[in-house]
């Protein structure tokens, strides 16, 4: 039987050889250390070359701004049906998403047999009405929907909170992963001068709910640039390592959990991998949450292969992409709420069919 909760691990604790998720401290990086952050790119080149998946420690988003979050998650999805589905996501992907409605077709990992067992409550940036993106409703730069403070007390706040405090994180990440790449520290400032993001609160129920073959979340790849997720107590993620080998995350707390997805994999050329994971909740009768944050280069910017990933012996793979072209095919294949808003599913705009690092 699984335990309750998983083990929290101290980082030194982990291998250091075989299947491991690499711990990268930014702690330094972030203080202004002399030289700490080119040992962080260094570090970072590393984990995204082989592993695709490394524990970011060193941060500073408070752990009681994660728990905050997490517990406005819980008091979210504790709502009744009715009060959630007013709230159902729109051809933007922002909204609620019922239980089995999200099949993950876009996956190269394997072929989606069911509908994932997950419910979930989509947030992007926090726009005003008087945005002229909103007026003129340009798609995925829509006003978020939001619960009635009366129901939720505090969620609205703790949300954008938190997404204002990961996406601090990640601009300056930028830097390191410019670094990383072989490119001027300053290369991802106009790329991501207005960047995209999303918060998904996850709620997967009890697994007993559900069919004995049916996953929280199927084995996937994530489509963003990157990925930040805050880790809960209860376990359930997985990843598929090099090796082949899927192996359960352990918890670091206060840690994020960072991998890149197929935007990063498209975009340098397969130099970054973008790695299979997916969600079993196995916990007997415990619910759990998932809170993660997907961070991407501004809507309309041309993401072309980078100058230091291509050679006459290695040409770009695919073709210059947005954003948003990319996530019209991503949401209208997985989600049953913009696909039938939209009708038609979009061109296959060239999706990374391999995670190897030798490709």
């Amino acid at each position: 039987m699984a335990p309750d909760t998983a083990p929290l691990i101290e980082p030194s604790s982990l291998p250091k050889d075989g299947d491991h998720i690499p711990v990268l401290d930014v702690g330094p990086y972030f203080a202004g250390e002399s030289g700490a952050q080119e040992k962080l790119a260094g570090e970072l080149r590393h984990s995204l070359e082989n592993i695709g998946f490394y524990y970011l420690t060193g941060h500073d988003v408070p752990l009681t701004l994660i728990e905050e979050t997490f517990d406005a998650s819980k008091r979210f999805h504790a709502q009744p049906l009715e009060d959630k589905i007013s709230l159902r996501a729109n051809e933007h992907n922002v909204g609620y998403m019922p239980v089995n409605s999200s099949v993950s077709r876009a996956s190269q990992v394997e072929k989606a047999r069911k509908p994932n067992l997950v419910e979930a409550f989509f947030l992007k940036r926090d726009m005003p009405a008087d945005h002229p993106d909103v007026l003129s409703n340009k798609r995925y730069r829509c006003m978020n929907q939001w619960p009635a403070e009366t129901a939720v007390p505090g969620f609205r706040e703790t949300a954008v909170t938190y997404m204002n405090a990961l996406e601090s994180v990640c601009v300056r990440m930028l830097q390191v992963y410019a670094l990383a790449l072989d490119l001027p520290k300053d290369f991802f400032d106009k790329p991501f001068d207005d960047p995209q993001f999303t918060l998904r609160l996850s709620h997967y129920p009890p697994a007993d709910v559900g069919d004995a073959d049916q996953y929280g979340l199927a084995p996937h790849t994530d489509s963003s640039f990157l990925t930040m997720l805050a880790q809960a107590d209860l376990p359930g993620l997985s990843i598929k390592m090099p090796s082949g080998n899927w192996v359960e995350v352990p918890v670091i707390k206060g840690a994020l959990v960072v991998n890149s997805g197929d935007l990063m994999r498209r975009w340098t050329n397969h130099r970054f991998l973008s790695t299979p994971h997916r969600a079993i909740n196995r916990n007997p009768g415990a619910d759990r949450y998932a809170i993660p944050f997907f961070f991407d280069a501004s809507i309309d910017y041309s993401m072309e292969c980078l100058p230091s990933c291509s050679s006459p012996e290695n040409p770009p793979k695919y073709e210059p992409i947005t954003y948003m072209d990319y996530m019209l095919w991503f949401t209208r294949k997985n989600y049953d709420h913009v696909r039938s808003k939209d009708g038609t599913e979009a061109i296959d705009p060239g999706v990374p069919k391999s995670q190897s690092a030798q490709d």
